[in-house]
């Protein structure tokens, strides 16, 4: 796919939305999408979430600072509509994060459960956070990798790391003192532990294909 066919078929109805919930890298996100061509809609109404069809959650900071303003924002039953709906979604660092069960961040807190697991912290030894480039594995072919190379560098900065119970769900790993989920999938949702937008050439690629993807889906969906 050509992203001026995403332009086209997308922006045309505001159809890819970046979540304004207070807690998320919002310019550098925006800015990436626009290298792509298309045009997206920061937004912090949850109605304009729910209108849109691709859907960007990024997320830096704590993870229950994250959950509070989730909750404050009318975005936590948004993002389960989305979830339920298998509408498409990438989720970055902690928007990653808030997705699973629990957090061990902050002597715990319950987090959005979409994603069964616990988030940990990085073990002790290591110098944390852990911040700067490191290396993608990728365990198994999938379309969020197509043009980018095995073990390609992406920018991180987090102190602590998901642990999913399905570990089928992880697509690729980073070795930082343990393995660590660095992506993961789940029908229609991508979610990194790394920032694609801050990640040079093959961050963007990625959220292109993630837009080709999301578009697949659309053309799909109308010819039916």
């Amino acid at each position: 796919m050509q992203m001026s066919q995403a332009k086209i078929l997308m922006d045309k109805d505001n159809m890819i939305a970046i979540v304004d919930y207070g807690a998320g890298n919002l310019r550098s996100v925006a800015n990436a999408i626009t290298k792509l061509g298309c045009s997206p809609k920061v937004a912090s109404n949850p109605r304009d979430v729910l209108d849109a069809y691709a859907v960007i959650l990024p997320g830096v900071g704590a993870a229950q600072a994250a959950m509070d303003s989730l909750t404050e924002s009318g975005m936590v039953n948004v993002v389960y509509e989305l979830i339920r709906e298998e509408r498409p979604l990438f989720a970055v660092c902690i928007g990653l994060q808030v997705l699973f069960s629990d957090t061990e961040e902050g002597g715990g807190h319950r987090c959005l459960g979409v994603i069964p697991g616990v988030v940990r912290k990085l073990p002790l030894g290591l110098k944390i956070p852990h911040m700067g480039w490191n290396q993608v594995k990728q365990k198994f072919s999938h379309p969020i990798f197509e043009g980018i190379p095995d073990e390609a560098n992406f920018y991180f900065v987090h102190s602590y790391y998901a642990d999913p119970e399905d570990t089928s769900l992880v697509v690729g790993t980073t070795d930082y003192g343990v393995p660590i989920c660095s992506i993961l999938t789940k029908g229609n949702l991508i979610a990194t532990q790394f920032h694609p937008e801050k990640s040079g050439e093959h961050g963007l690629k990625m959220y292109a294909n993630f837009l080709k993807m999301a578009l697949d889906r659309r053309q799909a969906q109308v010819r039916k």
